[in-house]
């Protein structure tokens, strides 16, 4: 699971207690009034609009759990998505091992984990690496992106060779 999704459910979470606690709080000022007409209270008029106010704030409540399921539902198919693109071992492994993270809007592109920049670029046709925007690599960070990039690189090319 991402990180993303794991912050959304929480929030959807702790939106619907919220509504709950909110929903409870309305029914019990509406049990205030005892059953009396409120026309015959001083305060009527206010009753009415503390539970107008009431209402609204439940609305508000509810459209805004209806997007949080919106971004969940938006964040699994994104999930989804990115898992089914067929990925060489070596990428996998080094995805799991926490060296690079791929990239969900372009699954083909890999970031290195630490390195602001630079992108690795899985090649469709020809089953090779490359990299993007190594430019933008500054030099405190670019032992680490070589690093990864020339390991990735040598393992691909030792499974090209094999094939």
């Amino acid at each position: 699971m991402s990180k993303r999704l794991d912050i959304l459910k929480a929030s959807l979470a702790k939106k619907e207690a919220r509504f709950d606690e909110r929903l409870q709080h309305h029914f019990d000022t509406v049990a205030q009034a005892n059953g009396q007409p409120l026309n015959d209270k001083r305060n009527g008029r206010a009753t009415l609009n503390k539970w107008d106010k009431q209402n609204d704030a439940l609305r508000a409540l509810q459209d805004s759990i209806q997007r949080t399921k919106d971004a969940i539902d938006r964040e699994e198919t994104k999930i989804a998505l990115v898992s089914l693109v067929e990925l060489p071992a070596y990428l996998q492994q080094a995805i799991d091992d926490g060296l690079i993270t791929q990239w969900r809007k372009h699954p083909r592109f890999f970031f290195v984990v630490g390195v602001s920049g630079g992108r690795i670029v899985l090649n469709e046709d020809t089953g090779t690496i490359g990299h993007r925007y190594l430019n933008k690599v500054s030099k405190a960070e670019y032992p680490a992106f070589r690093d990864v990039f020339n390991k990735l690189n040598r393992q691909c090319r030792e499974l090209n060779q094999v094939a």
